[in-house]
């Protein structure tokens, strides 16, 4: 993380659709004011961790950071909600830029995607027939043959959204790790992901791709009979996300690792 010094005087909001968000962006706006998006140092972003991405993806690539205080019911990434002192807390905040993930698939027919993903690139199966997943990393095949449900490509931002639920490894934002985590894999069955370095190319292709169909997803962007994908860190993409230094992200990774 980098501190930063820049002054926020035009705060824009943002909310989800809950009656606590809004309440909250109309207090909020009522206090501080509400700058138009296009006039704005800084969104602040008022929900959840799904509240959070929408923002990441909407302001991505316009130099506007995005601060994030949770109204919401996860909240991994985003800071405790308070009114008092929000200018204060911007001006202290510590600034981290992440990239998105870059997916190119290819479907059944040639059709060629590409779409961005801050949390993760995903493979599922479409079917009753578990997919069946040849794994390459920069041109290397590393795996032949995987058998399972699917595979997560998580950023460090989205380690702790679908990858965690399949029980992949959290990574702390700023680590230059990616994460590969199987969904239910059958065989190899011991195979549990792997960490592989942020400026890799991951390459999965589709085995008995007609029989075992396969779709994949960046974020939010679905691509429907796909037999192959690849997945990169796109570094001349980015958007900056505020922390407050007391924010207490190492703690609540810690924490989310010892639950049980």
């Amino acid at each position: 993380m980098l501190e930063t010094s820049r002054p926020f005087e035009n705060i824009a909001f943002v909310a989800s659709a809950t009656p606590e968000a809004e309440t909250a962006r109309l207090r909020l706006s009522e206090q501080y004011g509400a700058a138009a998006e296009d006039d704005a140092d800084v969104i602040v972003a008022l929900g959840g961790d799904g509240l959070m991405l929408q923002t990441l993806h909407r302001f991505r690539d316009r130099d506007i950071p995005i601060y994030g205080m949770n109204r919401g019911t996860v909240g991994f990434l985003l800071n405790t909600y308070r009114e008092d002192g929000l200018t204060e807390r911007l001006a202290s905040a510590q600034r981290v830029r992440i990239h998105p993930l870059i997916m190119e698939a290819v479907d059944a027919s040639g059709g060629r995607h590409r779409a961005p993903a801050f949390n993760e690139v995903s493979l599922l199966r479409q079917t009753f027939q578990a997919a069946k997943l040849r794994i390459s990393i920069d041109g290397r095949v590393r795996l032949e043959e995987l058998i399972c449900d699917g595979i997560i490509v998580a950023t460090p931002a989205g380690s702790t959204a679908y990858n965690l639920s399949a029980h992949g490894p959290i990574l702390p934002l700023g680590t230059p790790l990616l994460a590969l985590t199987p969904i239910s894999p059958f065989r190899p069955r011991r195979w549990r992901g792997a960490l592989v370095p942020d400026h890799a190319r991951i390459d999965i292709a589709v085995l008995e791709a007609e029989k075992r169909q396969v779709s994949a997803v960046a974020d939010h962007q679905e691509v429907r009979d796909i037999i192959a994908v690849s997945a990169r860190l796109d570094r001349n993409s980015s958007v900056d996300m505020l922390f407050d230094p007391d924010h207490g992200l190492e703690e609540r990774i810690l924490r989310e690792q010892f639950v049980y």
